[in-house]
């Protein structure tokens, strides 16, 4: 993949990953339909109490820039408060916040950590696909089976329930996946009951 520019943001979202996820597309919207952007969650352990960050790579640093100046001026946070932000070196917002800022932009820019909501291909992953396919419309390299040290065959059926989340592992994006009814594999994370964002 090609090389990119990651911001971080800390919001302190304690929440269910479905608002996360809805959290990160809504900034992502605001960066316009045709921005080149990818979008990762991150657990943040570290800190009073455990939650979730956010990252973005984008293709450019001068895209990168402007969202880093949106953010740090008027970007919303938790209970209004500004978010942390983070872009290379540079810091912005609390001090816990803009930690986990850097800690999430830090696992995304090094491809070691990250679970992928907006990622290159990923409006192509839906229905039924073979596992050929899908690696060859989006931007995960690999499917890992729970429990197998096997790759699966490029011709098992993923059924995809309309929500692939892969991780970044070892500088590569990961699918996990866990067999289902008639040899089929499913993402192995499931979709909330109710579906966030189903009209994006």
């Amino acid at each position: 993949m090609s090389e990119s520019h990651v911001v971080g943001v800390d919001t302190g979202h304690t929440g269910a990953l479905h608002g996360a996820d809805h959290l990160l597309r809504a900034f992502a919207a605001e960066l316009g339909p045709d921005a080149a952007v990818s979008g990762c969650t991150h657990h943040v352990r570290d800190g009073l109490r455990p939650h979730t960050a956010l990252s973005f790579a984008l293709p450019s640093e001068r895209a990168a820039r402007a969202l880093w100046q949106r953010l740090t001026r008027d970007g919303p946070g938790r209970s209004g408060d500004a978010p942390g932000v983070a872009f290379g070196d540079e810091r912005h917002g609390p001090g816990e916040s803009a930690a986990g800022a850097a800690l999430a932009a830090a696992e995304h820019a090094a491809r070691t950590g990250g679970r992928a909501v907006l990622y290159p291909g990923s409006g192509a992953v839906t229905g039924v696909l073979t596992v050929a396919r899908l690696l060859e419309v989006c931007a995960v390299e690999r499917v890992a089976v729970l429990g197998s040290p096997e790759a699966p065959s490029p011709e098992t059926l993923l059924v995809t329930r309309e929500h692939v989340r892969p991780e970044w592992r070892e500088g590569r994006l990961v699918l996990v996946a866990m067999p289902a009814a008639g040899g089929t594999l499913v993402p192995f994370e499931v979709p909330d009951p109710t579906p966030c964002c189903a009209d994006h």
